[in-house]
């Protein structure tokens, strides 16, 4: 049994029932919580307690029910900054023993699992406090892009919002500068009810804060983290979060300029038009939300699925050729690529991509049958 330890602002009556709901029918998760006290937000902190202090004395509470991991179920980090939350996280740590993490910090890693770079932000907040959120976002490599927000301060009034308001917000945020995902930032509004018709609707993954956090905290205490019936998000975080330690760990193995994965999963809703994930390195432009190809129709993958076998190009020099596109819009030289099977058919194919010419040796070979070991096993589970 994994229990986690939630710390609830006092005047939220959102987190426990709609965490309740998630976990519904999972006997092997449960959760507890604790209070501190936070009645209104805004810039000058008043109304709010959101000090180590308490957030410390708030852990020591949920430590005595033996939980595997605490979480602050707040968004405050978003504003206040990444490192308030870190420092708030390190403290708990010291004081208990146990792994924590912050809401705020669910959402960063959600955004960096999906490859978000660009995203859209509804809030019940007000607008200085959504520049604040902005601004930090932006120094944790996120663009807020677009944006929507109801403009209020009292955090109990958040929760009273009707599903069709909160969907309104979601959608009203999507309606320009072309997001790969939307983020929910409050946990005192519940999202996770429209998410899926959200999701249906702008045709980008809902980050509703109570999911984002409940998704991490079980990463954390390494639990079964796959939610179904949620929308895209609790779908597929999990799987996404596995996928981007392969692609990361072989781009730093192989010591090239970028990884990728793509994957046919029609139960996760995974299609290889789109990357499942990417790793790049420094300054290296981002394929992962391209969908401009037909990837199927490659000629390197039809090789791949012809052949079943890794596919070595120091140079492109000879049939099979990869896409024009990949050379000139994107600068790709030279590639590994490794096909993934499941069921006798190839469901997945990784690719290491160097922006110049280069021989790969045996042990970037082996590091790419490495990685499609892990992501064959990644989806048989």
């Amino acid at each position: 049994m994994t229990r986690i330890g939630m710390i609830v602002p006092s005047s939220n009556t959102s987190v426990e029932d709609t965490t309740a709901r998630l976990l519904a029918g999972r006997d092997d998760v449960s959760f507890v919580s604790t209070r501190i006290r936070v009645q209104a937000i805004s810039t000058d902190g008043a109304g709010a307690a959101f000090d180590v202090e308490s957030m410390v004395a708030a852990a020591r509470l949920l430590a005595d029910a033996k939980v595997d991991v605490i979480v602050w179920n707040g968004t405050a980090g978003s504003w206040l900054g990444v490192e308030h939350d870190r420092t708030i996280c390190a403290a708990i740590t010291d004081h208990t023993g146990l792994p924590a993490t912050t809401s705020t910090l669910a959402i960063l890693q959600a955004c960096h699992d999906f490859g978000v770079s660009a995203l859209a932000l509804g809030t019940p907040y007000t607008e200085d406090v959504v520049e604040q959120i902005v601004a930090e976002y932006r120094s944790n490599g996120i663009d807020v892009v677009s944006h929507s927000e109801w403009g209020l301060t009292d955090n109990f009034s958040f929760a009273a919002a009707s599903d069709d308001e909160v969907a309104d917000l979601l959608i009203g945020a999507t309606e320009q500068g072309d997001p790969q995902a939307v983020a929910l930032v409050c946990t005192n509004v519940d999202g996770t009810g429209v998410s899926r018709a959200v999701e249906q609707k702008v045709g980008v993954p809902v980050i509703d804060s109570i999911a984002a956090t409940l998704w991490w905290a079980l990463e954390m205490a390494g639990a079964d983290a796959r939610i179904r019936g949620w929308g895209i998000f609790l779908e597929q975080a999990a799987f996404r979060h596995r996928a981007k330690q392969i692609v990361t760990e072989l781009r730093e193995r192989t010591g090239c300029d970028r990884t990728t994965v793509r994957v046919d999963d029609a139960a996760l809703g995974l299609h290889v038009d789109l990357c499942a994930a990417e790793s790049c390195g420094a300054g290296i432009r981002s394929i992962q939300h391209d969908p401009s190809l037909d990837q199927r129709a490659l000629e390197t993958v039809r090789w791949l699925d012809e052949t079943r076998r890794v596919l070595v190009q120091p140079a492109f020099v000879e049939p099979p050729f990869p896409p024009q596109a990949l050379r000139d819009v994107y600068g790709v030289s030279a590639q590994v690529l490794g096909p993934v099977e499941r069921d006798g058919e190839v469901a997945a194919w990784l690719s290491a991509h160097s922006l110049p010419e280069r021989g790969w040796s045996d042990d970037d070979v082996a590091a790419m049958n490495d990685a499609r070991a892990a992501m064959a096993d990644l989806l048989g589970r």
